[in-house]
This record gives structure tokens, C-alpha cells and sequence, in this order.
């Protein structure tokens, strides 16, 4: 082993303050030493003395992203804690690996690359060469968590509408599909509606259009907040929104629409001086049973029913059978 830590003066790269490093390694004088560095260059340290601790702090959901593996561990191996690591598959958080050992030969390079490792390091080692390589790894974790927050974004975009941050026609109407999938194999009903503002048009010709995208987003949550976490609700198109409830019968829909129209006239929201409170038209429907087949038939059940409620003067619910 090489002794202390050269730091380059014109190597400003910050560690930040939740970067954190397991190391697993059973040699005090490793651990000692490897601890040392790290504490030094501002990373946070968990150690593990064998493979199967190394494995459990890494089983966990906020688990270091970066780990120092010895090779030749009691209970679990480096190369075993990579192909472990690996075999979670991609929907699992990224850790970086670098494998330390003795082996020096090409063909312990091309076994540890092959189990999964990130990077390797010989020992005995020089605390430059260690630092290089950390924070390599840490770039590399930096420019994941970048590409990881950029799909999600975009994912995201893809699947909701961009004012209300509801879930949009597309993704709404395969919830229903899901849900109704669901319901037939499981026996159980679904509870299906559609909803409008009244007189929507009339807001945005006489107060703007930025009125109405308030409207559109305060209805957005208060529906939200009335619904719960498995039900389905979705920006429809316009000033229309689509609502499943899953395992709610045709008595239960009812008495829940009702209690979210209420919520939406109480406590009354008014954009701008002059409004009229805003209300909302609610027509409803229930699965028979029939899945996805029935799909289209039930939503222009709950679209008929809407239809009827605007009839019978607005602010109010009609469900289908009527």
C-alpha cells in the first residue's frame, strides 16, 4: 500500500453532501485507510465487514449508488455482490461498482467487467488513482440521474395534460381499459362518468381565456382532493373530465358524484369579480361486467346521461340506466 493523498491545487470538483460510499472490505488496515481518503475528499462512508452485509445495505431503497466491492469477501464475493447488483434489473436505482483486488491478471479484468463491475482497481494502490476513479463514478451517476429526470419528465409530458397536470385522454382511456379488465376477472363493478363546467364558453368569451385555465385548474384539484388514490381521472378534452371509480356499484357512484359535484359549488371559487359561482354537469354509469368490450358502449352511456343532466338545467347528476 501507498501512503498519504497528493490533491491536485487546480481540482475544485465538489462532493455533494448525500454522496455517500459503502465499502466492503474486511481488512482493518483497508478500512482504515480507504475511510481516511474518502472522509478526506467529502464523501460520506457505510462500511460493511463481509459480502451478505454489503448485500443487505445495498438490498435497500436508499442504499449508497456508489460501492467500493473487495473482491474476495466472506458470505458473498465482489464478483457475486456485481452479478447480484446486475440481475435486479434496470427498474431498480443505478449503483456504480468498482471491484478492489490483488488479481492483476487480463483475465480477472474481463471476469469482473463480465459480473457487471463499473471500474476495478489493483491493490496496493495510489489514493490518486482511488480518487480518479470515484469521481469518475460519481460523473457517471451525476449524467444517469440527468437522462433518469429527463425521461421522467418526458414520460410525463407524454401522459398528462400540460394545464391541469391530470392524466390526459390518452392515459385516461387506458386506465378505463385496465380497470375494466380488472373488474371482469375480479367480478366487481366500475363506476365511469363524465364532467363539464357550465357554461365554460360563456367564461372564457366574457372574462378570458386565462379565467377559464384558472376554472379548468381549480376544478383539477378539487377533484383530486376528493378522490381517492386508486380512482382514475383524466382531462377528457375541453372543459369535459372523465372519472373512473373502480369497484363502485351504480348506489355508490351516485352518492359519490353527488358529493363531488357539492364540492365543487361549495365553497364556491369565483376567478374574477362578477362571475357566477361555478358548477359543474355529471352523467354516469356502471360496468356489467363485459371488460373492454363494453367500453365504448359505456361511455357513450355516461355521455348521454351528461347530456340529460345539461337538459334538466345544469348543476346537477344523471346516470345511466336512467
Amino acid at each position: 500500500m501507498h501512503g498519504a493523498c497528493v490533491m491536485s491545487k487546480g481540482d475544485n470538483e465538489q462532493v455533494p453532501s448525500d454522496m455517500r460510499i459503502l465499502l466492503a472490505e474486511d481488512s482493518p488496515v483497508y478500512q482504515r485507510l480507504i475511510a481516511g481518503y474518502l472522509k478526506q475528499w467529502g464523501f460520506s462512508l457505510e462500511l460493511a465487514g463481509d459480502g451478505t452485509e454489503a448485500w443487505k445495505l445495498l438490498a435497500q431503497s436508499d442504499a449508497p449508488a456508489l460501492a467500493l466491492l473487495d473482491w474476495v469477501l466472506p458470505g458473498m464475493s465482489g464478483i457475486e455482490l456485481c452479478r447480484n447488483i446486475r440481475n435486479r434489473g434496470t427498474n431498480e436505482r443505478y449503483v456504480y461498482t468498482v471491484l478492489l483486488t490483488g488479481k492483476t491478471e487480463k483475465q480477472d479484468l474481463v471476469q469482473a467487467m463480465e459480473a457487471g463491475a463499473d471500474d476495478y482497481l489493483a491493490k496496493p494502490f495510489i489514493a490518486e488513482e482511488l480518487r480518479a476513479r470515484l469521481f469518475a463514478g460519481k460523473r457517471i451517476l451525476d449524467l444517469h440521474q440527468r437522462l433518469l429526470s429527463a425521461q421522467q419528465s418526458l414520460h410525463f409530458a407524454a401522459t398528462h395534460d400540460s394545464l391541469t397536470s391530470l392524466w390526459n385522454r390518452a392515459e385516461i382511456l387506458a386506465f378505463l381499459h385496465r380497470e375494466l379488465e380488472r373488474g371482469q376477472r375480479e367480478g366487481k363493478p366500475i363506476g365511469i362518468a363524465l364532467l363539464d363546467i357550465d357554461h365554460f364558453k360563456a367564461i372564457n368569451d366574457s372574462f378570458g381565456h386565462s379565467s377559464g385555465d384558472l376554472v379548468l385548474k381549480e376544478l383539477a384539484r378539487r377533484l383530486r382532493a376528493q378522490l381517492r388514490s386508486y380512482d382514475g381521472l383524466g382531462r377528457y378534452g375541453g372543459e369535459e373530465f372523465l372519472l373512473v371509480l373502480p369497484g363502485c356499484d351504480l348506489q355508490t357512484t351516485i352518492r359519490r358524484l353527488d358529493a363531488l359535484r357539492c364540492s365543487i359549488d361549495h365553497p364556491a371559487f369565483l376567478p374574477n369579480p362578477g362571475m357566477t359561482a361555478v358548477t359543474v354537469s355529471i352523467g354516469a354509469t356502471v360496468s356489467r361486467g363485459g371488460g373492454t368490450a363494453e367500453c365504448e358502449s359505456l361511455l357513450q352511456e355516461a355521455d348521454a346521461a351528461l347530456y340529460r343532466a345539461k337538459q334538466s338545467g345544469r348543476n346537477c347528476l344523471q346516470y345511466s340506466p336512467a
